[in-house]
Parts: C-alpha cells; sequence; structure tokens
C-alpha cells in the first residue's frame, strides 16, 4: 500500500515538473505542453488504476489552486477554459494507456507505444476536442482539424518518448514497471 502511494505521488509530482517546460499558447485557448506526456507515463509505467489516480491526485492539487499547469495556471478556473476536456480527459487517457499496457503481451516498448498512442492520443482527443467545441461555440469537426493539426505532431513524438523511457526503465528496473507486475 505505502508503495502504491509512493508511486502515486511520485507521478503527480513528475506531471506538475512536466509544467515547468514553457508551454506554446495557441489561439483557440488551448496551449501545447509537456504534461501529456507525463499522463501517458502514469498508464504506461504505474498500470490502469494507479496511473489514473495518479492524475487524479495531480487535478486535486489544480483544483486546489496551486499553479501546477504549464505556465503557473491552477485553481477551479481552469477547468472554464477550452483545455477542460483535456484535463478531463487526462485520469481516463492513463487509465486507459495502462489498461491497455497491462493486457498487450507486445515487448515493453511497443506496448508502450501502443498504449500512449491508443490512450494518450485516442481517449485524449475525444474529451480535449469534446471540451474545446463546447467552450468554443465551433464545430467538432472545425475542433477536430484544429487538434490534428496543432497536437498531433507533438503527441505522435511523445508517444515514441513514452515508449523509449517504459522500455528502458523495464530494462532497468524490471520490477518498477508496475503496468506488467
Amino acid at each position: 500500500m505505502e508503495r502504491n502511494l509512493t508511486h502515486i505521488a511520485l507521478f503527480a509530482a513528475l506531471i506538475a515538473v512536466l509544467g515547468l517546460i514553457p508551454k506554446i499558447d495557441l489561439a483557440g485557448g488551448v496551449p501545447i505542453t509537456a504534461q501529456s506526456l507525463g499522463v501517458m507515463l502514469c498508464g504506461t509505467v504505474l498500470g490502469a488504476r494507479r496511473g489514473a489516480l495518479a492524475v487524479l491526485l495531480f487535478l486535486v492539487l489544480v483544483a486546489a489552486g496551486l499553479p501546477l499547469l504549464s505556465g503557473g495556471r491552477g485553481g477551479i478556473g481552469v477547468f472554464a477554459t477550452p483545455s477542460v476536456g483535456f484535463l478531463l480527459g487526462f485520469p481516463v487517457a492513463a487509465f486507459v494507456a495502462g489498461w491497455v499496457m497491462e493486457r498487450t503481451t507486445l515487448p515493453p516498448g511497443m506496448a508502450a507505444w501502443a498504449a500512449a498512442t491508443i490512450g494518450g492520443i485516442g481517449v485524449l482527443y475525444a474529451f480535449g476536442i469534446i471540451g474545446i467545441a463546447y467552450m468554443t461555440g465551433v464545430s467538432v469537426r472545425e475542433a477536430s482539424l484544429g487538434a490534428a493539426l496543432a497536437f498531433l505532431p507533438g503527441d505522435a513524438i511523445k508517444t515514441v518518448i513514452a515508449g523509449l523511457v517504459t522500455q528502458n526503465l523495464a530494462r532497468m528496473r524490471p520490477t518498477s514497471l508496475l503496468s506488467r507486475a
């Protein structure tokens, strides 16, 4: 139990640290950040349940007012911006990435890439696009096109990084890859 709590807190902190990388502001109000990489890693390393809990802990701290989102954003107000869909999708994306990771027999690096792609792009974009469309009043089609153009290249790179980090972690410390325990 104590080990689980430590891992959950550590990965919530990892998402926060990735927020120190400067964001790139876009016209639509949803910035490009490195924090979705942390969400992907929560799932690929911790697994479905612990990964989702780590992201939920992070979001609770953000909602409580800690400026943990990229650019020093925090507080309940961030959930009333075009980013709301992505924020609400974070724990679901981590859960799905972890679920895929736990159930596939692919080698860790390939499994993590696939899991990060399905959870960190597929699921996260489903939530994010709906949030953008709802908060900005554009159509889902327009929000989808904007998200694909703005976020997909960087997120594709993040899935590769998640795969490589998870693969190297599995190679160096196999017992720390809780998604495969």
